[in-house]
């Protein structure tokens, strides 16, 4: 198989044009896509709904639809709400703080940011009530490939335990400053 990319990533929102709008003023993504049908192409089910395509960057695709005849959205319930959600990446750690202070001037409640380590993030919610977490890089040299030499087994040792392994405590060591 020779995947390229991720062509789309699509979800439910409560309403196109609110959700649309949202993304353009306060992510600044540009609506790239609308389709409208009456009928689903894939089922050929009658169901009248908005698929709208955002523009994430670099050829990143944020899509959403909007299915009016269907009930009220819900969510896993037996998954906690931190669990799922859409992450992007800003540039640095000062446009994160920059994208905080400007989502929080729209009212948008902001967490973080929050320090991973290798990256720092912020999350907030969608007018959907979906999680989104911007990202700042912010790993040292080496870092990304010490944490992938111990990838599988880390994988191997929860698989058996269902416990975090430790594989990695030198990066929480380092934020704690107890390591360089």
């Amino acid at each position: 198989m020779d995947i390229q990319k991720i062509h789309h990533v699509a979800y439910r929102c409560r309403e196109a044009k609110e959700t649309v709008d949202w993304y353009k003023k306060v992510l600044k993504m540009d609506l790239v896509l609308a389709i409208a049908e009456d009928c689903v192409p894939s089922t050929k089910q009658p169901e009248p709904y908005m698929h709208v395509f955002l523009d994430a960057g670099m050829g990143n695709i944020l899509a959403f639809f909007e299915l009016p005849t269907k009930p009220a959205m819900g969510r896993d319930k037996n998954t906690p709400e931190w669990v799922q959600h859409i992450a992007f990446e800003v540039t640095d750690e000062h446009a994160l703080l920059e994208a905080k202070k400007r989502m929080e001037c729209f009212g948008v409640e902001v967490l973080g940011p929050t320090d991973h380590g290798i990256f720092k993030s912020i999350y907030f919610l969608d007018p959907n009530g979906h999680r989104l977490e911007l990202v700042a890089n912010c790993a040292r040299k080496g870092d990304m490939e010490r944490l992938n030499s111990v990838a599988e087994e880390m994988i191997t040792e929860w698989s058996r335990t269902k416990k975090a392994p430790r594989h990695a405590a030198w990066l929480h060591e380092r934020e704690l400053g107890k390591a360089e």
